[in-house]
Parts: structure tokens; C-alpha cells; sequence
């Protein structure tokens, strides 16, 4: 018995604490991409980041509206516009089934949401938050731009 926890704490312990990769849009692309520029005419900015260190082993799908934004690292972000004035399902993987957060997001305004990994019964889970412009923009400017459009489901 004790064996076996002790099994199960190593097991986590590397789960997450290791660092996954995910392929990286190019320099440029994050550098305009943290200019935080109003979106289009119609348009919001979605930008979705995770920024914390915890479950640096584990790679996380992102979908909006159902399809595939891309699949998330420690330290990484992704950027995209979506239509304005309308409501958008943005969903995260966790252990079970998706956790999903349904915002509505006007036309001209860029949101920021954190995927956020959150210790589960046998791997972590992820969920997401939004938070403000200010703490958005000051997480993102440390972050790498993650290239969009790739899930492991």
C-alpha cells in the first residue's frame, strides 16, 4: 500500500513538474501579438494563455466554439479574433470531460482568459478564468506566442 503511494507521488510529482513543448509561431508573430491592438471592425481579441508553472508536463487542448484554437504549454499563449457582439464558448480538456466558459465578448475589446491547471484524482485537470486587460497583457508579455490550430483529440 505504501509502495503504491508513493508510486502515485512520484508519478504526479513529474506530471507536474516536467515541461511540455508545443510548436511556437514565429518571433514576430508574438511581438505583434503582444501590441494588444484593438481588433478589427466587428471583431473582439481572444487571447488565452497559461502562465503558470504547475502541470508543466501536461499539454492541454483550447477550443472556441467548438473548434480547435490549439493545444496549450507552460508559459505559452494563443491569440485569434472572434466575431463581436455575440457569445463564445471557449473550453479547455481536463480529466473527465471539457470545462467550458461561456463569455460574451463585444465588438473592439480584447479579453484575456487563463487555462489554469488544477490538481485531480489521477492527472490534472485544466479549467479557465478571465481576467482583466491589465493582468492579461502583463501575464502575456512573458509568454510565447503557441502556433494555433493543432489538438491532440
Amino acid at each position: 500500500m505504501l509502495r503504491g503511494v508513493a508510486s502515485l507521488l512520484v508519478v504526479s510529482m513529474v506530471l507536474l513538474a516536467g515541461c511540455a513543448a508545443v510548436p511556437m509561431a514565429p518571433e514576430s508573430k508574438s511581438s505583434e501579438a503582444k501590441q494588444f491592438s484593438p481588433p478589427p471592425d466587428g471583431e473582439a481579441g481572444l487571447y488565452v494563455f497559461r502562465d503558470s508553472q504547475l502541470g508543466g508536463a501536461l499539454k492541454k487542448d483550447i477550443w472556441v466554439d467548438g473548434e480547435c484554437l490549439g493545444e496549450s504549454a507552460s508559459r505559452t499563449f494563443f491569440y485569434r479574433t472572434v466575431a463581436g457582439d455575440k457569445e463564445h464558448t471557449i473550453s479547455t480538456e481536463s480529466e473527465f470531460s471539457p470545462n467550458n466558459l461561456v463569455l460574451f465578448m463585444k465588438a473592439g475589446v480584447n479579453y484575456f482568459v487563463r487555462q489554469y491547471i488544477k490538481l485531480g484524482l489521477f492527472v490534472g485537470g485544466a479549467n479557465l478564468k478571465v481576467v482583466d486587460a491589465t493582468e492579461g497583457e502583463n501575464a502575456v508579455r512573458e509568454l510565447g506566442l503557441a502556433e494555433a490550430g493543432t489538438c491532440s483529440e
